[in-house]
C-alpha cells in the first residue's frame, strides 16, 4: 500500500501537469484530507475547495445531499457518500471530488454501521465510483486509514479516466 506522502505527490504531479482541480467533502475525517493535501507546497495550484459536513444539516446545506436519502439510508451509506462528492464537484466546479463518511468511534456504532465503518467516494473522469471499508483500531487510525485510502481511490481515478 502507497503512504500518504508517496499517494499525495502523485495526486500533485498528476494534477498539475492535467491542471485539473480536486475538491473534499469530509465527514468522519473532519477535514484531515484537506489539510494533507494543503501541507504540500503548491497544492494551491490544484486545490481550492474542502467541504467538512460533519452534521446531516451540513450535508444536506453545502452539498444538496438530499434529506431523504439520509433518512432513508443513513449518513454512512453508498447513496450518501456519492452524493457528497457529486454535490462537492459540482459547488466547486471541480474536475474531481473525494468524500468520506463513517464511524470512527469510540462510540456512535449500530449492528448497520458498526465502528469503522466507512464509505468512500470519487466522482469525476465520467461516473462516480464508491467502496465500503470495514477498518479496525482507534478513532485516530480510523481517520487516518479512511484518508489514505480515499486519496488512493482518487489517484487511481485519476490516472485511469
Amino acid at each position: 500500500m502507497r503512504d500518504l506522502n508517496d499517494t499525495l505527490q502523485r495526486i500533485a504531479q498528476h494534477a498539475q501537469r492535467q491542471q485539473l482541480h480536486v475538491t473534499t467533502a469530509e465527514s468522519c475525517t473532519g477535514g484531515l484530507i484537506a489539510k494533507s493535501i494543503t501541507d504540500r507546497p503548491g497544492s494551491s495550484d490544484w486545490f481550492e475547495y474542502g467541504f467538512v459536513t460533519y452534521s446531516n444539516a451540513a450535508k444536506t446545506d453545502l452539498l444538496g445531499v438530499d434529506p431523504q436519502t439520509i433518512e432513508s439510508q443513513g449518513a454512512v451509506s453508498d447513496a450518501t457518500v456519492r452524493a457528497m462528492a457529486e454535490g462537492a464537484l459540482a459547488r466547486a466546479g471541480a474536475d474531481y471530488a473525494i468524500a468520506v463518511s463513517g464511524v470512527a468511534g469510540p462510540g456512535g456504532g449500530t449492528a448497520n454501521n458498526p465502528v469503522g465503518s466507512v464509505w468512500i467516494a470519487c466522482a469525476g473522469g465520467g461516473s462516480t465510483v464508491s467502496a465500503h471499508l470495514q477498518l479496525d483500531g482507534d478513532r485516530t487510525s480510523i481517520r487516518e486509514r479512511s484518508a489514505l485510502l480515499a486519496l488512493q481511490m482518487l489517484h487511481d481515478r485519476m490516472t485511469s479516466a
